[in-house]
């Protein structure tokens, strides 16, 4: 039996990297099944796996436990999950102002994804060579929002290499899980930390100002400064699962800090009497954006969304 760990799928291929650091294309034996998970894939990246040889291939029969993983809905229709990523360190999202300008709303619900499988966040805006004054005095609202919530934001211009510095620390020695929509780029970022990758860059649709998928499946990218950027598809819509409306409040730092103190332990935070966290986003204490995509979040019974 050998034992390595999952940095590529395919659908029903996945490549595993094992102890010695040689690359095995492997299958599942069998109906394999996480218990208590519904998913569309059964494993994913970052999981470390024991496997056996079978020629020149591999078959997986058995999963390590995880330490944490992060996951959205397949598709909106659908009550199947899809796990983005297993065991990982920090979940970055790549946003940016300039096209395609990344929502709040979606910036939010990757958050609350994070938050809810206690991965610590980050956010990177992106292509700040793009800005101009308004769209700076648009971002530095934007950080001092999800600052004060308690996020640590960078801006960054992959294009200028302005503040790639500050990325390449942070994503040392660490397994970091990449995100955005398409376009944001992306993989211009993680051609920059790892050079000589030479990851397909995309262009952005000048008709609809959105970006096209270039990175196709998962994947976990070794540094050589130690660590691992597991760099996945551009996501157009990020569906939350697994959550029940008591639930989200809790996702929300700034929330989180006051939610406690209202008059009514089952409060909503919505229309309550004493709800102290309607008094602190009176006293500019939560923010109104936050604040109102919790409200979309709460009224969306499909706990969905797509871009807008």
């Amino acid at each position: 039996m050998f034992e390595g760990i999952i940095i590529k799928s395919t659908g029903s291929w996945y490549t595993v990297k094992d102890s010695e650091g040689n690359y095995i294309d492997c299958k599942i034996k069998g109906q394999f099944r996480i218990k208590g998970i519904r998913t569309t894939n059964p494993l994913a990246i970052g999981d470390r796996v024991y496997f056996k040889k079978d020629g020149d291939a591999g078959l997986i029969t058995k999963i390590e436990e995880r330490k944490n993983y992060i996951i959205r809905k397949a598709t909106k229709l659908s009550k199947q999950s899809h796990i983005i990523a297993t065991n990982i360190d920090q979940a970055i999202i790549i946003a940016t102002l300039a096209a395609p300008r990344t929502s709040t709303g979606f910036i939010d619900r990757f958050l609350v994804t994070a938050e809810a499988y206690h991965i610590p966040a980050i956010i990177v805006f992106n292509k700040i060579d793009l800005y101009n004054e308004k769209l700076f005095h648009s971002l530095n609202e934007i950080k001092k929002i999800y600052e004060d919530a308690g996020y640590s934001c960078y801006e960054v211009s992959v294009l200028e290499k302005k503040n790639l510095d500050l990325i390449f620390k942070l994503v040392e020695n660490k397994v970091s899980l990449f995100s955005g929509h398409s376009g944001v780029g992306k993989s211009a970022l993680i051609n920059q930390i790892e050079p000589g990758l030479n990851l397909k860059t995309g262009e952005i649709s000048a008709m609809h100002k959105k970006g096209k998928h270039t990175t196709t499946f998962a994947e976990m990218i070794e540094l050589k400064c130690g660590g691992f950027i597991i760099d996945t598809p551009g996501i157009k819509e990020f569906g939350l699962i697994h959550f029940e409306k008591e639930e989200v409040a809790e996702r929300f730092p700034e929330m989180r800090r006051y939610m406690h103190s209202c008059k009514f332990n089952n409060c909503t935070h919505v229309h309550e009497p004493g709800c102290a966290v309607i008094e602190a986003l009176e006293n500019g204490f939560v923010s109104k954006s936050r604040y109102q995509n919790y409200l979309n979040i709460l009224n969306d019974d499909y706990f969905s969304i797509t871009e807008y």
